[in-house]
Protein backbone atom coordinates (compact mmCIF):
# COMPACT_ATOMS: atom_id res chain seq x y z
CA UNK A 1 0.00 0.00 0.00
CA UNK A 2 2.66 2.36 0.80
CA UNK A 3 4.61 1.47 -2.62
CA UNK A 4 1.21 2.55 -4.46
CA UNK A 5 1.34 5.89 -2.98
CA UNK A 6 5.10 6.94 -4.03
CA UNK A 7 5.61 10.11 -1.64
CA UNK A 8 5.30 8.53 1.59
CA UNK A 9 7.91 8.17 3.38
CA UNK A 10 9.61 5.73 6.08
CA UNK A 11 8.46 7.39 9.03
CA UNK A 12 4.68 7.00 7.40
CA UNK A 13 5.06 3.32 6.48
CA UNK A 14 6.97 2.12 9.78
CA UNK A 15 3.72 4.28 11.55
CA UNK A 16 1.59 2.12 9.63
CA UNK A 17 3.05 -1.06 10.11
CA UNK A 18 3.04 -0.70 13.55
CA UNK A 19 -0.91 0.33 13.59
CA UNK A 20 -1.84 -2.38 11.47
CA UNK A 21 0.29 -5.22 14.13
CA UNK A 22 -2.06 -3.54 16.72
CA UNK A 23 -5.10 -3.07 15.00
CA UNK A 24 -5.12 -6.89 13.01
CA UNK A 25 -4.77 -8.67 16.55
CA UNK A 26 -8.14 -7.01 17.97
CA UNK A 27 -11.09 -9.56 17.99
CA UNK A 28 -12.99 -6.76 15.73
CA UNK A 29 -10.73 -7.58 12.71
CA UNK A 30 -9.85 -10.90 13.76
CA UNK A 31 -12.82 -13.39 11.81
CA UNK A 32 -13.82 -10.84 8.96
CA UNK A 33 -13.04 -11.26 5.20
CA UNK A 34 -10.00 -10.59 3.74
CA UNK A 35 -11.33 -7.63 1.70
CA UNK A 36 -12.02 -5.94 4.72
CA UNK A 37 -8.71 -6.84 6.22
CA UNK A 38 -7.31 -5.34 3.05
CA UNK A 39 -9.25 -1.99 3.77
CA UNK A 40 -7.70 -2.16 6.92
CA UNK A 41 -4.23 -2.14 5.82
CA UNK A 42 -5.40 0.90 3.62
CA UNK A 43 -7.02 3.05 6.42
CA UNK A 44 -3.65 2.82 8.93
CA UNK A 45 -1.79 4.15 5.87
CA UNK A 46 -4.21 6.89 6.15
CA UNK A 47 -4.43 7.39 9.21
CA UNK A 48 -0.40 7.43 10.03
CA UNK A 49 -0.21 10.03 6.88
CA UNK A 50 -2.71 12.83 8.87
CA UNK A 51 -1.33 12.08 12.15
CA UNK A 52 2.26 13.38 9.78
CA UNK A 53 0.60 16.45 8.55
CA UNK A 54 0.03 14.81 5.22
CA UNK A 55 -3.52 15.61 4.28
CA UNK A 56 -5.13 12.28 2.44
CA UNK A 57 -8.47 12.03 1.70
CA UNK A 58 -10.54 8.55 2.04
CA UNK A 59 -11.42 8.87 -1.35
CA UNK A 60 -7.17 8.65 -2.34
CA UNK A 61 -7.31 5.45 -0.36
CA UNK A 62 -10.76 3.87 -1.92
CA UNK A 63 -9.32 4.42 -5.40
CA UNK A 64 -5.93 3.02 -4.49
CA UNK A 65 -7.75 -0.31 -3.30
CA UNK A 66 -11.22 -0.12 -5.31
CA UNK A 67 -13.33 -0.47 -3.30
CA UNK A 68 -16.54 1.50 -1.99
CA UNK A 69 -16.11 5.03 0.23
CA UNK A 70 -18.58 4.16 2.50
CA UNK A 71 -17.43 0.82 3.31
CA UNK A 72 -13.59 2.15 3.85
CA UNK A 73 -14.94 5.22 5.85
CA UNK A 74 -16.70 2.53 7.97
CA UNK A 75 -13.08 0.60 8.78
CA UNK A 76 -11.27 3.79 9.39
CA UNK A 77 -14.08 5.27 12.33
CA UNK A 78 -13.67 1.56 13.45
CA UNK A 79 -9.74 1.70 13.47
CA UNK A 80 -9.51 4.90 15.28
CA UNK A 81 -12.16 3.84 17.89
CA UNK A 82 -9.85 0.83 18.48
CA UNK A 83 -6.47 2.46 18.60
CA UNK A 84 -7.93 5.64 20.46
CA UNK A 85 -5.98 8.07 17.89
CA UNK A 86 -7.50 11.83 16.92
CA UNK A 87 -6.07 11.84 13.26
CA UNK A 88 -6.49 15.85 11.97
CA UNK A 89 -8.93 17.01 9.82
CA UNK A 90 -7.98 18.61 6.57
CA UNK A 91 -10.05 20.60 4.03
CA UNK A 92 -9.96 20.87 0.74
CA UNK A 93 -7.44 23.29 0.04
CA UNK A 94 -4.83 21.36 2.08
CA UNK A 95 -5.40 18.27 -0.44
CA UNK A 96 -5.37 20.35 -3.28
CA UNK A 97 -2.60 22.33 -2.18
CA UNK A 98 -0.73 19.24 -1.57
CA UNK A 99 -1.70 17.56 -4.48
CA UNK A 100 -0.56 20.83 -6.93
CA UNK A 101 3.03 20.54 -5.30
CA UNK A 102 3.57 17.12 -7.48
CA UNK A 103 3.41 19.33 -10.28
CA UNK A 104 6.90 20.51 -11.29
CA UNK A 105 6.34 23.96 -12.71
CA UNK A 106 8.80 26.22 -10.86
CA UNK A 107 11.50 27.85 -12.54
CA UNK A 108 14.34 24.71 -11.96
CA UNK A 109 11.91 22.48 -14.02
CA UNK A 110 10.44 24.60 -16.91
CA UNK A 111 10.73 27.84 -19.02
CA UNK A 112 10.01 31.38 -17.64
CA UNK A 113 6.69 31.51 -19.27
CA UNK A 114 5.16 28.20 -18.31
CA UNK A 115 6.56 29.02 -14.11
CA UNK A 116 3.72 29.47 -11.66
CA UNK A 117 3.58 29.54 -8.18
CA UNK A 118 1.87 26.88 -6.15
CA UNK A 119 0.13 29.05 -4.07
CA UNK A 120 -1.66 30.94 -6.58
CA UNK A 121 -2.13 27.54 -8.62
CA UNK A 122 -3.99 25.82 -5.33
CA UNK A 123 -6.05 29.13 -4.65
CA UNK A 124 -7.29 29.33 -8.73
CA UNK A 125 -7.67 25.11 -8.38
CA UNK A 126 -10.01 25.63 -4.98
CA UNK A 127 -12.16 27.92 -6.65
CA UNK A 128 -12.56 25.87 -10.02
CA UNK A 129 -13.28 22.20 -7.79
CA UNK A 130 -15.77 24.57 -5.82
CA UNK A 131 -17.49 25.56 -9.10
CA UNK A 132 -17.57 21.74 -10.49
CA UNK A 133 -19.29 20.91 -7.08
CA UNK A 134 -22.28 23.14 -7.00
CA UNK A 135 -22.35 21.90 -10.84
CA UNK A 136 -22.65 18.00 -10.09
CA UNK A 137 -19.06 17.84 -11.78
CA UNK A 138 -17.39 16.22 -8.90
CA UNK A 139 -20.25 14.07 -7.86
CA UNK A 140 -19.34 10.31 -7.79
CA UNK A 141 -16.38 11.10 -9.55
CA UNK A 142 -12.66 9.68 -8.44
CA UNK A 143 -11.28 13.27 -6.83
CA UNK A 144 -7.67 12.87 -8.37
CA UNK A 145 -8.83 13.40 -11.56
CA UNK A 146 -11.01 16.23 -11.25
CA UNK A 147 -8.18 18.20 -8.94
CA UNK A 148 -5.96 16.96 -12.07
CA UNK A 149 -8.31 19.22 -14.32
CA UNK A 150 -8.60 22.12 -11.60
CA UNK A 151 -4.44 22.48 -11.59
CA UNK A 152 -4.66 21.95 -15.48
CA UNK A 153 -6.96 24.98 -16.15
CA UNK A 154 -5.97 26.87 -13.48
CA UNK A 155 -2.55 27.05 -14.78
CA UNK A 156 -3.56 27.66 -18.46
CA UNK A 157 -6.49 30.65 -16.92
CA UNK A 158 -3.65 32.49 -14.90
CA UNK A 159 -1.41 33.49 -17.21
CA UNK A 160 -3.79 32.22 -20.87
CA UNK A 161 -0.35 33.33 -23.51
CA UNK A 162 0.16 31.10 -26.63
CA UNK A 163 2.59 29.44 -24.58
CA UNK A 164 0.16 27.53 -22.44
CA UNK A 165 -2.82 27.39 -24.90
CA UNK A 166 -0.96 25.46 -27.09
CA UNK A 167 -0.78 22.25 -24.41
CA UNK A 168 -3.05 19.81 -24.09
CA UNK A 169 -3.54 17.87 -20.99
CA UNK A 170 -0.93 15.51 -22.00
CA UNK A 171 1.59 17.56 -22.76
CA UNK A 172 0.94 19.34 -19.42
CA UNK A 173 1.48 16.01 -17.53
CA UNK A 174 4.61 14.95 -19.33
CA UNK A 175 6.08 18.82 -18.38
CA UNK A 176 5.05 18.63 -14.72
CA UNK A 177 6.46 15.29 -14.31
CA UNK A 178 2.80 13.68 -13.66
CA UNK A 179 0.89 10.42 -14.29
CA UNK A 180 -2.32 11.50 -16.27
CA UNK A 181 -4.98 9.98 -15.29
CA UNK A 182 -7.43 9.33 -17.92
CA UNK A 183 -10.95 10.33 -16.95
CA UNK A 184 -9.15 14.13 -16.55
CA UNK A 185 -9.46 14.54 -20.04
CA UNK A 186 -13.25 14.24 -19.53
CA UNK A 187 -13.18 16.26 -16.72
CA UNK A 188 -11.48 19.15 -18.30
CA UNK A 189 -14.38 19.11 -21.23
CA UNK A 190 -17.16 19.14 -18.67
CA UNK A 191 -15.72 21.57 -16.70
CA UNK A 192 -15.06 24.46 -19.53
CA UNK A 193 -18.96 23.49 -20.39
CA UNK A 194 -19.45 25.10 -17.28
CA UNK A 195 -17.16 27.90 -17.68
CA UNK A 196 -18.85 28.89 -20.90
CA UNK A 197 -22.43 28.62 -19.78
CA UNK A 198 -21.93 30.90 -17.04
CA UNK A 199 -19.52 33.61 -19.22
CA UNK A 200 -23.07 33.66 -21.84
CA UNK A 201 -24.32 35.53 -18.82
CA UNK A 202 -21.81 38.26 -19.37
CA UNK A 203 -23.75 40.28 -22.06
CA UNK A 204 -20.28 41.56 -24.16
CA UNK A 205 -19.27 37.91 -24.02
CA UNK A 206 -22.12 36.35 -25.28
CA UNK A 207 -21.96 36.18 -28.81
CA UNK A 208 -17.95 35.21 -28.71
CA UNK A 209 -17.45 32.93 -26.15
CA UNK A 210 -17.03 29.47 -26.34
CA UNK A 211 -15.49 26.35 -24.43
CA UNK A 212 -12.36 26.44 -26.88
CA UNK A 213 -11.56 30.19 -25.68
CA UNK A 214 -13.13 30.36 -22.54
CA UNK A 215 -9.82 30.06 -20.37
CA UNK A 216 -9.11 33.58 -21.04
CA UNK A 217 -12.20 35.16 -19.24
CA UNK A 218 -11.88 32.09 -15.96
CA UNK A 219 -10.55 35.05 -13.88
CA UNK A 220 -13.87 37.24 -14.31
CA UNK A 221 -16.22 33.98 -14.27
CA UNK A 222 -15.01 32.90 -10.81
CA UNK A 223 -14.81 35.88 -9.47
CA UNK A 224 -18.81 36.64 -10.07
CA UNK A 225 -19.57 32.62 -10.23
CA UNK A 226 -22.47 33.14 -7.74
CA UNK A 227 -24.22 35.58 -9.65
CA UNK A 228 -23.44 34.07 -13.06
CA UNK A 229 -24.99 30.94 -11.91
CA UNK A 230 -27.83 32.32 -10.28
CA UNK A 231 -28.25 34.14 -13.67
CA UNK A 232 -27.41 31.16 -15.72
CA UNK A 233 -30.47 29.09 -13.78
CA UNK A 234 -32.65 31.75 -13.92
CA UNK A 235 -32.37 32.31 -17.65
CA UNK A 236 -32.88 28.17 -18.44
CA UNK A 237 -35.92 28.22 -15.75
CA UNK A 238 -37.25 30.96 -17.73
CA UNK A 239 -36.56 29.45 -21.57
CA UNK A 240 -38.27 26.22 -20.17
CA UNK A 241 -41.42 28.24 -18.55
CA UNK A 242 -41.60 29.68 -21.97
CA UNK A 243 -41.54 26.34 -23.93
CA UNK A 244 -44.15 24.52 -21.71
CA UNK A 245 -46.40 27.92 -22.64
CA UNK A 246 -46.38 27.60 -26.32
CA UNK A 247 -46.89 24.14 -26.15
CA UNK A 248 -49.97 24.55 -24.32
CA UNK A 249 -50.94 27.57 -26.11
CA UNK A 250 -50.52 25.44 -29.77
CA UNK A 251 -53.71 25.44 -31.49
CA UNK A 252 -55.25 21.80 -31.83
CA UNK A 253 -54.35 19.60 -34.91
CA UNK A 254 -56.91 20.23 -37.76
CA UNK A 255 -58.82 16.56 -38.16
CA UNK A 256 -59.21 15.04 -41.20
CA UNK A 257 -62.25 15.53 -43.81
CA UNK A 258 -63.96 13.13 -45.50
CA UNK A 259 -65.80 12.86 -48.47
CA UNK A 260 -68.12 10.27 -50.64
CA UNK A 261 -65.16 10.54 -52.91
CA UNK A 262 -62.34 9.62 -50.44
CA UNK A 263 -61.23 6.15 -50.38
CA UNK A 264 -60.71 5.96 -47.46
CA UNK A 265 -63.73 5.52 -45.13
CA UNK A 266 -63.19 5.99 -41.06
CA UNK A 267 -63.75 2.82 -39.01
CA UNK A 268 -65.27 3.45 -35.90
CA UNK A 269 -64.22 1.99 -32.42
CA UNK A 270 -65.93 -1.09 -31.77
CA UNK A 271 -68.13 -0.85 -28.36
CA UNK A 272 -65.07 -2.41 -26.35
CA UNK A 273 -62.98 0.30 -27.27
CA UNK A 274 -60.26 -1.34 -29.99
CA UNK A 275 -59.46 -0.39 -33.64
CA UNK A 276 -59.43 -2.14 -36.74
CA UNK A 277 -55.99 -3.50 -38.55
CA UNK A 278 -54.54 -0.02 -40.09
CA UNK A 279 -56.06 2.33 -37.83
CA UNK A 280 -52.42 3.87 -36.61
CA UNK A 281 -52.43 5.40 -33.30
CA UNK A 282 -49.47 7.18 -31.52
CA UNK A 283 -47.84 4.72 -28.83
CA UNK A 284 -45.26 5.22 -26.77
CA UNK A 285 -41.63 3.16 -27.42
CA UNK A 286 -41.30 0.59 -25.20
CA UNK A 287 -37.77 2.14 -24.07
CA UNK A 288 -39.53 4.81 -23.32
CA UNK A 289 -41.69 3.37 -20.35
CA UNK A 290 -41.22 2.69 -17.05
CA UNK A 291 -42.06 -0.49 -15.27
CA UNK A 292 -45.47 1.35 -13.60
CA UNK A 293 -46.46 2.42 -17.11
CA UNK A 294 -45.53 6.12 -16.64
CA UNK A 295 -43.44 7.93 -19.17
CA UNK A 296 -39.63 8.39 -18.61
CA UNK A 297 -38.29 12.25 -18.48
CA UNK A 298 -34.15 12.49 -18.51
CA UNK A 299 -34.59 15.60 -16.88
CA UNK A 300 -31.26 16.20 -17.43
CA UNK A 301 -31.20 16.69 -20.84
CA UNK A 302 -33.33 19.81 -19.71
CA UNK A 303 -31.60 20.60 -16.54
CA UNK A 304 -28.34 23.26 -17.16
CA UNK A 305 -26.86 21.26 -14.70
CA UNK A 306 -27.39 17.85 -13.51
CA UNK A 307 -25.91 15.10 -11.98
CA UNK A 308 -23.72 12.88 -14.46
CA UNK A 309 -26.23 9.46 -13.38
CA UNK A 310 -28.77 11.44 -15.10
CA UNK A 311 -27.47 13.28 -17.97
CA UNK A 312 -25.53 9.78 -19.29
CA UNK A 313 -28.02 7.62 -17.97
CA UNK A 314 -28.23 3.91 -19.06
CA UNK A 315 -31.28 2.73 -21.05
CA UNK A 316 -33.39 0.37 -19.02
CA UNK A 317 -33.58 -3.21 -20.74
CA UNK A 318 -37.13 -3.99 -21.24
CA UNK A 319 -38.35 -7.22 -20.32
CA UNK A 320 -40.05 -8.78 -23.38
CA UNK A 321 -43.30 -10.52 -22.48
CA UNK A 322 -42.96 -14.31 -22.67
CA UNK A 323 -44.13 -16.25 -26.04
CA UNK A 324 -46.97 -18.71 -25.79
CA UNK A 325 -47.54 -21.44 -27.61
CA UNK A 326 -50.57 -20.90 -29.74
CA UNK A 327 -52.65 -24.26 -29.96
CA UNK A 328 -55.82 -22.28 -32.01
CA UNK A 329 -58.27 -23.04 -29.15
CA UNK A 330 -57.79 -19.46 -28.19
CA UNK A 331 -61.16 -17.40 -28.01
CA UNK A 332 -61.19 -14.81 -30.31
CA UNK A 333 -63.01 -11.29 -29.35
CA UNK A 334 -65.67 -9.70 -31.25
CA UNK A 335 -64.42 -6.41 -31.96
CA UNK A 336 -61.40 -8.40 -33.59
CA UNK A 337 -63.66 -10.10 -35.82
CA UNK A 338 -65.37 -7.56 -37.00
CA UNK A 339 -62.20 -6.36 -37.70
CA UNK A 340 -61.69 -8.78 -40.51
CA UNK A 341 -65.39 -7.97 -41.80
CA UNK A 342 -65.59 -5.76 -45.26
CA UNK A 343 -67.43 -3.15 -45.14
CA UNK A 344 -69.97 -2.10 -47.77
CA UNK A 345 -67.94 0.02 -49.09
CA UNK A 346 -64.98 -1.81 -49.52
CA UNK A 347 -66.91 -4.92 -50.58
CA UNK A 348 -68.32 -2.55 -53.79
CA UNK A 349 -64.48 -1.45 -53.85
CA UNK A 350 -63.32 -4.83 -54.00
CA UNK A 351 -66.10 -6.38 -56.28
CA UNK A 352 -64.97 -3.54 -58.81
CA UNK A 353 -61.48 -4.01 -58.96
CA UNK A 354 -62.31 -7.87 -59.19
CA UNK A 355 -64.58 -7.28 -62.27
CA UNK A 356 -62.00 -4.88 -64.35
CA UNK A 357 -59.07 -7.37 -63.00
CA UNK A 358 -61.04 -9.61 -65.45
CA UNK A 359 -62.18 -7.53 -67.98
Amino acid sequence: MCESHKRVNREIEDLSQLYHSQAYQHKSFIRVTLRKKEFLAGCCVLASCRLRQWPVTIGTISCLLDADLVEVGAVYQELVKILNIEPPTFNIYDVIEAHSREYKISSLHVAEELVENHKDLTKRAVELVELAADTWIVTGRQPVPVMMAAIYLSWQSLKPNRHRLKLSLDKFCQLAKVKKQKPAANRVTEMKEVLWKLGKEIPWLRETLTPDNVIAQVEDILKHRFALLRRALRAREEALLAESVAGCEAPPPRPLEFSDQNPVERRQPSAEGTRAPGDEVDQPRAGDMLPGGALESNWGARALFAPPCVVHAKRRRVEQPELRDVTGDEEISDSEIESYIRTPREARDFARTQKLLLE
